[in-house]
């Protein structure tokens, strides 16, 4: 990947965090760690890979994502708004009474394609589009955002099934693997590894990539494009609570809000490092 390009992604991801931050903190609540671990992919498929518009956000040939992991809403969200769907001000209303960032994506919001937060069943949202999609012969594809928690759900796997019967290869269902959920390690709750070899054995093409390496990113998605007759999981494997030192792999971080004191000691820490990249 151009050198310029990873820069420039790198930037968006340092604003996205940032706002995720901004949300989480203003609304007293919310789930800044599994936002965090999918900032970098979110930028990747915004800012290179989807093709969607600010200024059509329903444009019938859009590329749709559904964000199956609905309570990582603020990592959409802060992305939707670095993209340049509404302002990033508006992160401050996160989960506010009569705002309309609530705590899960709604599909009245501009750029939201489903509304999720029940997980388990985005994916399933996914692959009706996605079929939708071949009998009309479109050109758009779907994404959609699965935590390694969230595939505990039996539903995930009978969606699993149906995308490969189906010959689902306009769907990619990207499995966020950072090992952690909200009731602790995922190896120790209820897991679901081997992640991989499950995906292949419901017949779907399998790749694995970093979460948090671009080039590793882009090799992943543009091998995902080549695929025919198969749906793709994409297995990333990411770092909770990424670019906030303190949160990293603290499972805590699930589903907690930063005090004024964190708050600030976590903006302070972003806001070094778009400092450093924007130098």
């Amino acid at each position: 990947m151009d050198e310029m390009l990873k820069k420039q992604l790198r930037i968006h991801a340092a604003h996205i965090r940032m706002g995720i931050i901004e949300g989480v903190y203003h609304a007293k609540s919310g789930h800044p760690g599994g936002s965090l671990s999918i900032a970098d992919v979110l930028t990747y498929l915004y800012f290179t890979r989807m093709h969607v518009y600010p200024d059509q956000p329903d444009f019938a040939e859009r590329d749709r994502l559904v964000l199956s992991k609905g309570h990582t809403a603020p990592a959409l969200y802060a992305t939707l708004a670095e993209r340049g769907f509404f302002q990033m001000e508006e992160m401050q209303t996160l989960r506010h009474i009569g705002a309309r960032l609530q705590g899960h994506p709604c599909i009245t919001i501009p750029g939201i394609d489903m509304s999720s937060g029940s997980l388990g069943q985005g994916i399933s949202a996914a692959c009706g589009m996605a079929l939708a999609g071949k009998h009309r012969n479109d050109s758009y594809r779907v994404y959609a955002i699965l935590g390694d928690g969230e595939i505990e759900e039996g539903q995930v796997w009978e969606a699993a099934m149906f995308a490969a019967h189906y010959k689902l290869d306009n769907l990619t269902a990207i499995i966020d693997n950072n090992g952690l959920q909200i009731d602790g390690k995922i190896s120790e709750v209820c897991s679901p590894e081997p992640i991989p070899d499950k995906f292949r054995a419901f017949g779907w093409h399998v790749i694995e990539m970093d979460a948090h390496d671009f080039d590793d990113i882009d090799r992943a998605f543009r091998e995902a494009e080549k695929i025919s007759g198969q749906p793709v999981a994409l297995i990333q494997h990411s770092t909770k609570g990424k670019g906030v030192s303190f949160m990293e792999n603290q499972v805590g971080w699930h589903g907690t809000a930063p005090n004024t004191e964190q708050y600030e000691k976590a903006m302070a820490e972003l806001k070094a490092a778009l400092k450093e990249l924007e130098a």
